[in-house]
C-alpha cells in the first residue's frame, strides 16, 4: 500500500521516514539513499554466509553523555548496516528459518512507547512501524530479549554475537555495550545466565563477518559515499579561498564543519585536523588552537559523514596564495607519486594495501630524491611515518577485518594519502625543516580504473594556488 508523504510535526518515528521526511528520502528508501530491499539483502547475505542453523544477535548503541547532556547519538555501525534503524538501546535476532522464503526469521527489539519520556526526547516508533518500514517479522519490547534469546540459544548450533572476549581493541565498546544491554533488562537472573551460555564454543564473533560484507559498497552506498565526498570536497575548496594569515585554526575547522552541515551533513566524520605550518608533522593534530603564518602551509586533514557514511580527504594548501619554491618542490614530490598510486587502484592491478604501501615508499624514495633530499631512501621511515590509506565507508576506518593483504576488488573505497613531514634536523636542508604535506583521496575501485571521489577537491599546484588567490570564482561561504 503506498504512504501518503505529510508534514508530519513532530515526527513520530523517531528517524527520518518518508512520510515526514519525504524531502530527504523516497518511499522505498528505509534510510536516505539506501532502500530497504538493499537492507533486507544484507541481512540475507550474512545469513547465507552463516552455517545452518545460526543465530545473530547484534545490538544498537546506547546514548554517550557529556557534562550531564546527551552527545548526539549515533547508531552502532554494524546494527546500522544491516536494519538502517537509528534508535538506540535496540537489539536485532536473525534465526536461520528454511521454511521462510528469505531463508531467516527477524526479531526487532526496541523501546516501548512512554509519552512522558517521549514529551523530553522526542518520539519512539511503534512496534508496528518497525516491522512495517524495516522488515522485521515482528517486533518486541527491549526488556524481552534475555527471555527470547534464551528459548533460541538452546536449539540455535551457532551463535554470532559480539563479546569482549571475541572484539579486537577498537570494537571494545560495542562490546561492552552489548554486555550493559543484556544485564539492563528485566528479569536480571536471565540475562547473567544468559551470559554465561553464551560463551561457550558455540559462540563465535559476529563483526568480522559483517565486517566482509560491508567491504564492498553496493551502487546505493557509492551514490551516498560520492556525495559525502562531494560536500567535503566543497569545503575543503571554499576554506582554501576563506583562509588568510593570522586567522585560528579553530576558525578554519569551524568554518569547514559549518560548510559540511549547511550542505546537509549529520555530523563530522571525525575531528579535523587544521595544521600550520610545523604542526603539520603531528599526523593527528587536532588542537587548532594556533594562528596560521603568512607563508605557511596549511594542511587540512577533514570530512563529513553524509546519511551514515564518512569521507576522508586531506589538502594542504598555502597560506599566502603561492607556494615557496622549497614548498612547491615536496608538494610535487609528493603529488606525483600520489597520483601513480591512485592510478593503480583497480581490480585488474591485482594489488593489495599492503602492496600499495611498499609502491608508495618506492615512488617516495625516488621523487624526494628528485626534490632535493639525496638521505630520503634511508630516512624513509622518518618522512614518512604512516600507512598508505584505508578502507573507508559507514567507519572512517574499515580495515579491522580486512586483509591489508587481500587484493583490492571493485566496490572497496580506500584512501590514498602519501605524505612528507621534514623535521628540523641536520639530516635535510634547512629550506625544508618544518613542511609537512599529506594529500589525501577517496577512490572507489573499479574493475579496471579507480573512480576518486574526492575529485572535486583541488589539488594540483596551479589549481590550489588559484582558488587561494581568488582565480577561480570560488566563494569562501
Amino acid at each position: 500500500m503506498a504512504v501518503q508523504a505529510v508534514d508530519l510535526k513532530p515526527s513520530p518515528y523517531g528517524q527520518p521516514l518518508f512520510p515526514s521526511h519525504s524531502h530527504l528520502l523516497t518511499e522505498e528508501e528505509a534510510t536516505p539513499g539506501i532502500p530497504a530491499e538493499e537492507y533486507e539483502r544484507r541481512r540475507r547475505a550474512l545469513m547465507n554466509s552463516l552455517p545452518n542453523n545460526s543465530l545473530v544477535l547484534c545490538i544498537a548503541g546506547e546514548i554517550k553523555y557529556m557534562s550531564g547532556r546527551a552527545y548526539k547519538f549515533r547508531q552502532s555501525s554494524d546494527f546500522w548496516y544491516l536494519t538502517g534503524f537509528e534508535q538506540p538501546n535496540a537489539a536485532v535476532v536473525l534465526k536461520s528459518d528454511p521454511s521462510s522464503e528469505r531463508g531467516y526469521h527477524m526479531t526487532m527489539f526496541c523501546a516501548e512507547n512512554d509519552p512522558e519520556t517521549e514529551k523530553w526526547d522526542g518520539a519512539r516508533i511503534s512496534f508496528e512501524d518497525v516491522v512495517r518500514y524495516f522488515g522485521a517479522d515482528d517486533a518486541r519490547p527491549s526488556y524481552e530479549l534475555a527471555r527470547f534469546l534464551h528459548s533460541l540459544t538452546t536449539t540455535a548450533e551457532h551463535v554470532y554475537v559480539d563479546l569482549p572476549r571475541s572484539r579486537r581493541r577498537s570494537w571494545r565498546v560495542d562490546a561492552e555495550a552489548s554486555l550493559d544491554f543484556l544485564r539492563n533488562a528485566k528479569h536480571r537472573s536471565t540475562p547473567e545466565g544468559l551470559l554465561k551460555m553464551l560463551d561457550t564454543s558455540r559462540t563465535r564473533p559476529l563483526a568480522p563477518e559483517v565486517g566482509r560484507l560491508r567491504a564492498i559498497k553496493s551502487a546505493h552506498e557509492q551514490r551516498v559515499m560520492r556525495a559525502a565526498a562531494d560536500i567535503s570536497a566543497d569545503a575543503h575548496t571554499r576554506v582554501m579561498r576563506f583562509t588568510i594569515p593570522n586567522m585560528p585554526e579553530y576558525e578554519i575547522a569551524a568554518h569547514f564543519e559549518y560548510l559540511c552541515a549547511r550542505a546537509g551533513a549529520q555530523r563530522p566524520a571525525y575531528v579535523p585536523v587544521v595544521a600550520s605550518g610545523a604542526n603539520a608533522r603531528i599526523i593527528h593534530y587536532t588542537a587548532n588552537n594556533q594562528l596560521v603564518r603568512d607563508g605557511e602551509l596549511v594542511l587540512i586533514d577533514a570530512g563529513c559523514e553524509y546519511n551514515g557514511y564518512a569521507s576522508d580527504i586531506t589538502r594542504t594548501f598555502p597560506v599566502s596564495g603561492k607556494f615557496s619554491e622549497p614548498q612547491k618542490a615536496l608538494y610535487s614530490a609528493v603529488l606525483a607519486a600520489q597520483k601513480q598510486l591512485v592510478k593503480l587502484c583497480s581490480a585488474a592491478s591485482g594489488l593489495s594495501l599492503a602492496q600499495l604501501h611498499s609502491t608508495s615508499c618506492d615512488l617516495l624514495r625516488k621523487e624526494l630524491v628528485n626534490a632535493g633530499i639525496p638521505n630520503a631512501p634511508m630516512r624513509l621511515s622518518e618522512l614518512y611515518p604512516h600507512y598508505i590509506g584505508h578502507h573507508v565507508g559507514i567507519d572512517l576506518h574499515e580495515s579491522t577485518y580486512i586483509d591489508r593483504h587481500e587484493p583490492l576488488k571493485a566496490g572497496m573505497v580506500v584512501t590514498v594519502e602519501p605524505g612528507v613531514y621534514v623535521p628540523p634536523s641536520d639530516s635535510y636542508p634547512a629550506y625544508f625543516h618544518n613542511i609537512g604535506i599529506r594529500i589525501e583521496d577517496e577512490v572507489l575501485v573499479g574493475e579496471t580504473e579507480p573512480i576518486v571521489l574526492s575529485a572535486h577537491a583541488p589539488k594540483e599546484i596551479v589549481d590550489v594556488e588559484g582558488v587561494c588567490q581568488g582565480l577561480l570564482d570560488i566563494e569562501p561561504l
